[in-house]
């Protein structure tokens, strides 16, 4: 007994122990989010200076953090400051002096005539779920997402988001369609005001991975861009695209889709609380024609007993003959049966 007893107890020792280890083993963050800070450095895309200093580790919680985290300050050379000192990744740094350099000065020069001194931005390093959500977590949580509310001219002018993207005047207006249609082509999430109840004051941008296309790096920006602001597609093979697929990322259309469809409530317009089911949408009511309608006129019996007509009864009846006298008649009676008198 104690020979079969033995190995069986083995085996169970080993596998709590195994289980005790995928307990407490900390999760951990995607290996690509490193190779991409070191790759970064490796190919000198972003120079330290008294602006973009290296800063420690950032490990945890969870999997947010960075590797090599960078306090910047100033962008472009130092030619355009940073409202607050931010913490960002390499990958991130560098796509920000790339949008600058390329699209912000340039619409800035031709819109208004002198460059952008100052970016106002809304906040980067964050370790948070998306739109503080209860989701995934978002590209905050790594350093490679950032949050623009604004800018500020060489003169002082203030340009915001809030109040210029459909306030504005039609310079200003067209400044911040540009350099968000400009920003699509470098970050790979675009998300500006009209994307989302979320992203009414600002323009989220990051470097999320999306998956590949035959144009490149699949690229999500939203509201969608005029198409006379984006350079034509082109494509790099002849490969299929993959199916649009919506994911998970910082806007809050998706956030019913990461709830459960089992069962969510909404409010009616007469604020009675109702339970939708998350069922397809009725089909729309269809024109009923003549046709139609006597098609629906026509009821097809259920069962045979139904199918029957039914018999009115008669218009009037017979009065009823009284008992007593047709027992006297020697009605419903049986033969030889005689009628006792008393």
């Amino acid at each position: 007994m104690a020979r079969r007893v033995l190995p069986i107890a083995t085996l169970l020792v080993a596998a709590f122990a195994l289980a005790g280890c995928s307990l407490f083993q900390r999760p951990q963050r995607p290996a690509w989010r490193t190779q991409a800070e070191k790759a970064c450095f490796a190919q000198k895309q972003v120079q330290f200076s008294s602006y973009v200093a290296l800063a420690r580790e950032i490990d945890g919680p969870g999997i947010c953090g960075l590797t090599m985290p960078l306090k910047v300050t100033a962008l472009a050379g130092g030619t355009v400051a940073i409202a607050t000192t931010q913490t960002i990744g390499c990958p991130m740094t560098a796509a920000l002096d790339q949008w600058i350099a390329e699209f912000v000065q340039p619409a800035a020069l031709k819109r208004f005539g002198m460059p952008v001194t100052e970016v106002k931005s809304m906040g980067s390093y964050a370790c948070r779920s998306m739109n503080n959500q209860g989701v995934r977590i978002s590209e905050h949580g790594f350093g490679n997402a950032i949050d623009i509310g604004g800018f500020i001219l060489a003169d002082g002018r203030e340009i915001t988001f809030v109040k210029d993207w459909t306030r504005g005047d039609g310079a200003t207006k067209t400044f911040l369609r540009e350099i968000q249609a400009g920003a699509c082509q470098v970050f790979t999430t675009v998300l500006a005001p009209g994307s989302d109840v979320f992203h009414y004051n600002h323009m989220h941008v990051d470097l999320a991975m999306h998956g590949n296309t035959s144009e490149g790096p699949r690229r999500i920006c939203k509201p969608l861009p005029a198409p006379g602001l984006m350079p034509p597609r082109q494509r790099l093979d002849d490969l299929p695209d993959p199916p649009e697929l919506e994911e998970d990322i910082d806007i809050a259309g998706l956030i019913e889709k990461t709830q459960p469809k089992m069962a969510s409530q909404s409010l009616s317009a007469s604020g009675v609380r109702s339970v939708q089911l998350g069922l397809p949408p009725a089909p729309p009511p269809q024109m009923r024609t003549r046709v139609a309608q006597a098609q629906t006129s026509i009821i097809e019996p259920r069962s045979p007993i139904e199918a029957q007509p039914i018999v009115a009864p008669p218009a009037r009846l017979e009065p009823m003959t009284p008992l007593d006298r047709l027992l006297q008649n020697g009605e419903f009676l049986p033969p030889g049966a005689k009628i006792r008198r008393q």
